[in-house]
């Protein structure tokens, strides 16, 4: 797996040195270099095993972090809102290291979400072709027949996307309050993907969790809690991505 390439500036920014802007006004002054070489295009793009120094000082790596959060609804998947809204950053209050969410769950959506600040790791286990399985409990609005169901795995179009699940299972029917809980696994994660997967099939979801990535479950984990992920837990994310790609 080869390094996930980023500008320059926003390397120089994230690791907390000075702001975007500034950082990129440094490079076209020549006070940056990267591996002893001074850098003034802004276009230039850097991995995590290039040398990096600001006005001679050298970026200090941070150490690759791995975090479970059990996110609840009404939590914005970001590291910050400009609408000042409750962002899943708001949880990790004492932690010294920058890190970001791999991916997103939706505002009104609970379950597992990981946060990282290793890229490599982060595409690993998002990207669609890595086949790293998401599984959602959906509460739904209606009870949708055997023919309904069958188009999860076929797919609906939505928006120029094609949405899709690999497996689905139904867990309880009430026919009294008309809903349905489903089970439903994805190996990709589009925009609201679920939600509005069931609406274009006219059962709209009412309630969303994620309750399993890959291996990793909620188990021990309260609403607004977290975790370290384990190296153990870490390199099983990434061998089974990888043998998802040799297969």
């Amino acid at each position: 797996m080869s390094n996930t390439y980023e500008r320059l500036q926003k390397v120089i920014s994230q690791s907390g040195v000075t702001s975007r802007r500034k950082a990129e006004k440094l490079i076209q002054e020549g006070k940056v270099k990267v591996n002893g070489k001074t850098v003034t295009e802004l276009g230039t793009k850097v991995s995590s095993d290039d040398t990096i120094e600001v006005e001679g000082i050298e970026l200090v790596k941070e150490p690759k972090v791995y975090y479970m959060l059990y996110k609840p609804r009404g939590v914005i998947s970001s590291v910050s809102d400009d609408k000042d809204r409750k962002v899943v950053m708001d949880f990790f209050p004492e932690l010294e290291e920058r890190i970001y969410p791999i991916g997103r769950l939706d505002y009104d959506t609970s379950g597992i979400l990981l946060l990282t600040n290793d890229g490599d790791f982060a595409n690993l286990v998002m990207h669609p072709k890595y086949g790293v399985e998401k599984v959602y409990v959906a509460k739904i609005k209606g009870i949708p027949s055997k023919m309904d169901l069958a188009r999860l795995r076929k797919g609906v179009k939505d928006k120029g996307d094609l949405l899709k699940a690999i497996n689905y299972r139904i867990l309880s029917t009430d026919k009294k309050k008309d809903t349905m809980i489903l089970e439903i696994t994805l190996c990709e994660g589009k925009n609201r993907h679920v939600r509005r997967m069931m609406e274009q099939l006219g059962f709209p979801v009412i309630k969303l969790k994620r309750e399993r990535y890959g291996m990793l479950n909620l188990d021990g984990l309260r609403v607004g809690e977290h975790r370290k992920l384990t190296p153990k837990e870490v390199k099983q994310l990434r061998n089974l991505a990888s043998q998802n790609v040799e297969e």
